[in-house]
């Protein structure tokens, strides 16, 4: 008995259905071939009105007091999720888990609060110290990168700025220290004269890490530099 074509098709589909079922991560309900089921995706804690410089939350999309009475050297933030439960505790399991499935999950977050990212001409993850690198085996901000850039069509460089300092976790320090930590923390050799460029991360706290980045890359030529993270933390944790 022959078989037609779409039928195939539909087997193979359903098969495929079938071998990629798995549990929500947060609930551990059935969710198809998905890492979280419709109901845990539909509970998480999206960001809503936002400073554009600092992604910090607030009453209105103007930009908030503190980036005015204080510019920071990045230029615009765009972050799609407060950094609160459960977002916290899925970057964690990305981050120290190797849940990297986790970071496609995270582009496509990125990807719908981002829109059409028509003013960028390079994308470069936040860099790890080497010593970083290699305890963890991998850098979560690069893993989201390479499938942004894959997906927009503008090229990443994971080497093109690098770490120098091995700071201090800034979570472990006072929010006034944070700054004073990660000075001279990077180092850019490259010409990026004129360039656009988007800066990925997993968390943005203070913004003194991005801050530091981006004032890196200014000084070696960059015309604007944006952030693009998964989460930012509200404004007076």
């Amino acid at each position: 008995m022959s078989i037609s074509l779409r039928a195939l098709l539909a087997l193979g589909t359903k098969i495929g259905h079938g071998l990629l079922a798995q549990d929500c991560l947060l609930c551990q309900a059935a969710s198809g071939g998905q890492l979280l089921c419709a109901a845990c995706a539909r509970e998480l804690p999206s960001i809503g009105p936002a400073c554009p410089r600092c992604a910090a939350a607030g009453n209105s999309n103007a930009e908030c007091g503190a980036c005015i009475a204080d510019p920071p050297h990045y230029d615009a933030s765009c972050a799609a999720f407060v950094y609160a439960h459960p977002v916290d505790a899925l970057i964690q399991a990305l981050k120290y888990g190797g849940q990297l499935a986790l970071a496609g999950w995270f582009a496509q977050a990125l990807q719908q609060r981002i829109g059409a990212a028509g003013g960028v001409d390079l994308i470069l993850p936040l860099p790890l110290h080497p010593a970083r690198l290699a305890e963890r085996g991998f850098n979560q901000s690069a893993e989201i990168a390479k499938l942004l850039s894959r997906h927009y069509g503008i090229a990443m460089d994971a080497q093109l700025a690098q770490r120098v300092r091995n700071t201090a976790p800034q979570a472990a320090l006072p929010w006034r220290e944070r700054a004073r930590n990660m000075r001279g923390a990077f180092a850019c050799d490259a010409d990026l004269g004129g360039l656009r460029v988007a800066v990925v991360d997993d968390v943005m706290t203070t913004g003194a890490t991005l801050d530091e980045f981006a004032r890196t890359l200014k000084h070696s030529g960059a015309a604007r530099v944006e952030n693009w993270v998964v989460a930012r933390t509200a404004r007076d944790v």
